[in-house]
């Protein structure tokens, strides 16, 4: 009579068949996640490219940016009268070297006006 039991595996080989079959489905579930983590890096890649290529499409579509003319010359700031003070102070100097101004006045005269 042989010594082994026929049947059902005992305790042994019971941890022996657990063993093999956890074995198996870890190996199995790290290439599954393995490729999985590939693929979507590959995707990733694939979509930074895409972006890349749509944003240099756009700048290359892009009209230049405008050219700007110079500002025009400014006129001479106004007074409420309507005379601008550039006349004001000439018509002051005129009437300073015409004797009407003294230089006292022509001096207040011109700080009225710059203020």
């Amino acid at each position: 009579m042989p010594f082994g039991r026929m049947g059902r595996p005992g305790l042994l080989g019971m941890a022996a068949r657990t063993a093999v079959v956890a074995g198996t489905a870890t190996a199995v579930s790290g290439r599954v996640a393995r490729r999985q983590n590939e693929r979507a890096q590959a995707q990733q890649a694939e979509h930074e490219y895409e972006v890349q290529q749509e944003a240099a499409a756009m700048v290359a579509a892009s009209p230049p940016p405008p050219q700007y003319a110079p500002p025009a010359a400014s006129a001479p700031p106004t007074q409420p009268g309507g005379d601008s003070m550039v006349d004001q102070l000439q018509r002051l100097a005129e009437l300073k070297n015409q004797g009407v101004l003294s230089e006292a006045e022509f001096e207040s005269a011109k700080a009225k006006l710059l203020q």
